[in-house]
């Protein structure tokens, strides 16, 4: 009887063995790490990534904690950010753009690295490869500079008499020199002299347009840099207050007055970004993910914007909108 008795607790040890593993995994607190540039531009794009998540079954607070850390606009901070997260041990990093994808790689060679919207990983060194990119970083890129040339092109078709068109950008940013270089190839096929405007900080705005200006530019084309968007509301004032058409590539310039866009899903590879933390969360390794690159590229136009600016949008450029605002 007592063989029997333990036969069974044996039997049943074994079939409660499973359950009892399981609910230890569920009982886990993932610490998730944030390394991004402004909590009042990545509001949209952290709820995004927050409702990835919870499709997935990652409630913030319960089987899930979300460390936060904002470099309010400098990518100076980046790097002492990166090293806070990772000595807060966090399981994931998740990083928004090519300055914070850098720190947080100078930072960890071994938490994965979950990057979301960078320029070319490949040109800026982050991965060795976008099918197997070989190290612990992994995620999703905006490939701004590869449609550099599709931004000119929209541009000019706007604008024909277009001839000068001014490029704000950001040397400090690694993504921005593969991204001018494009731009400069482009610009030559389509018979437009490239006009360079570099702003590395806040205070260095008002000066370099008003060098800008003095050069009359007939168009001017904006990047996706953090910093620079600190000062978007001003960026979008200052071109119509110099009746300059603009092209952006973030849609929310746009929405705030902007004349056009070209550019990615703001807020759709964040949720897509769920996936490569539950991925990794689960066991897998950041070098053998894909990094997944965009499908679609979104034109967005503001009639009102090209009313003000005296501008009639030519209707082959129209048809080729995504979205129109009013």
């Amino acid at each position: 009887m007592r063989r029997i008795g333990l036969a069974v607790a044996l039997t049943v040890s074994l079939a409660l063995a499973p359950l009892v593993a399981e609910t230890q995994t569920a009982g886990k607190v993932h610490r998730i790490g944030l390394l991004a540039t402004h909590i009042s531009q990545q509001a949209g794009r952290v709820e995004a990534l927050r409702a990835g998540l919870r499709d997935l079954g990652y409630i913030e607070g319960q089987n899930v904690v979300i460390e936060y850390k904002w470099a309010d606009g400098r990518n100076d901070r980046f790097p002492d950010l990166a090293a806070e997260l990772v000595r807060l041990n966090v399981d994931v990093l998740v990083t928004s753009g090519t300055p914070a994808t850098q720190a947080a790689m100078q930072a960890t060679t071994t938490i994965p690295i979950v990057m979301v919207n960078t320029g070319d990983p490949l040109r800026t060194g982050l991965v060795a490869s976008l099918a197997r990119p070989g190290g612990n970083v992994t995620g999703l890129t905006g490939l701004g500079a590869e449609v550099a040339g599709k931004r000119l092109q929209i541009l000019k078709d706007t604008v024909p008499k277009v001839s000068r068109v001014a490029f704000l950008w950001n040397r400090v940013n690694a993504s921005h020199r593969p991204y001018f270089n494009d731009l400069q190839a482009a610009a030559r096929e389509l018979k437009l002299t490239l006009q360079s405007v570099e702003v590395q900080e806040l205070s260095e705005f008002e000066r370099a347009f008003a060098e800008m200006m003095r050069e009359r530019p007939d168009a001017l084309l904006v990047t996706a840099d953090g910093m620079h968007r600190l000062h978007q509301a001003w960026i979008v004032d200052f071109a119509a207050k110099r009746r300059l058409p603009t092209m952006y590539q973030l849609k929310d310039y746009v929405e705030a007055g902007g004349l056009m866009s070209y550019g990615t899903s703001i807020t759709e590879p964040w949720r897509r970004a769920a996936t490569y933390v539950d991925k990794i969360l689960k066991g897998a390794k950041p070098a053998d993910l894909p990094v997944e690159q965009p499908t679609k590229f979104e034109l967005v136009i503001n009639l009102k914007t090209a009313k003000a600016l005296g501008l009639t949008i030519p209707q082959s450029v129209l048809l080729q909108a995504d979205q129109v605002l009013q």
